[in-house]
């Protein structure tokens, strides 16, 4: 069974890289044509690039990245993988730097507009990061929609617009049932808005795929407080506490507070 790290969410759900996890990670393959040799040698050493990025070995993706547009300067992914290494090293005017040079090589490219709605969304302009995430879903080569949608979803959230922010995680959970972010959003959205039952099912599922991590285990518990099932909420208390002893939502508990 897979382990669920909803930690890393908000962090790593770029289609350059994600969950981003590259993307923990979901990374679909550029739909720019490489016909060149010069771009043959970029693609390669971008892909490399994303790789090590995914693997949180910023230096050697900077290296890769740097060694793909040495190779061929008009590569438009290695430009959004620059963009996504400057945004993990908190060099926002360098990221958005290079993906605006992305866009300019490659404006319809749905992945470089999904990475570079994300990184809007993560500066605080979630509404022009949704017009990115709408162009990339237009794209009939969009290799993964689910990614953009979710992005989108979580953009919503930030935005206080939960209605929104469920449909995004519906059509994301809709186009791939394995996708665990949409899972965990839809039960957090059902759950705040008093639909237990249904919060319940969707961390259910989730929990046959992947192991509980402690954002969904801590989510649980809290549904089953809810429900009066002290039995089930017992066993989670002790599960967060041996599994999670330090983190935020373990101490949380121990103080009583739930909400």
């Amino acid at each position: 069974m897979r382990r669920l790290n909803t930690g890393a969410i908000l962090v790593l759900l770029i289609a350059g890289c994600a969950g981003i996890p590259l993307p923990q990670t979901e990374q679909p393959q550029s739909q720019q044509a490489v016909t060149s040799e010069a771009g043959q040698r970029a693609k390669v050493h971008t892909e490399l690039g994303g790789l090590y990025l995914s693997q949180g070995n910023l230096g050697v993706a900077l290296e890769e990245a740097r060694k793909a547009l040495a190779a061929s300067s008009s590569y438009a992914p290695a430009h959004s993988l620059m963009g996504l290494i400057h945004m993990q090293m908190r060099e926002n005017a360098a990221a958005e730097e290079s993906y605006e040079r992305a866009l300019r090589l490659a404006p319809n490219d749905p992945e470089i507009n999904n990475s570079y709605g994300w990184f809007l969304c993560q500066t605080g302009r979630e509404r022009r990061a949704l017009n990115h995430f709408q162009l990339a879903l237009r794209s009939p080569l969009y290799a993964t929609p689910s990614l953009a949608y979710t992005n989108a979803g979580i953009c919503s959230l930030r935005l206080q617009d939960d209605k929104a922010a469920e449909e995004y995680f519906m059509r994301a959970l809709r186009l791939d049932p394995a996708s665990d972010r949409a899972a965990y959003f839809l039960a957090d959205i059902s759950f705040r808005q008093g639909r237990l039952a249904q919060a319940r099912q969707y961390l259910g599922d989730l929990h046959k795929r992947a192991d509980p991590s402690v954002e969904t285990l801590w989510l649980s518990l809290r549904i089953e407080r809810k429900l009066g099932e002290r039995d089930l909420e017992a066993r989670l208390a002790a599960q967060l506490r041996r599994r999670f002893p330090e983190a935020a939502e373990t101490q949380r508990m121990l103080q009583g507070q739930y909400d």
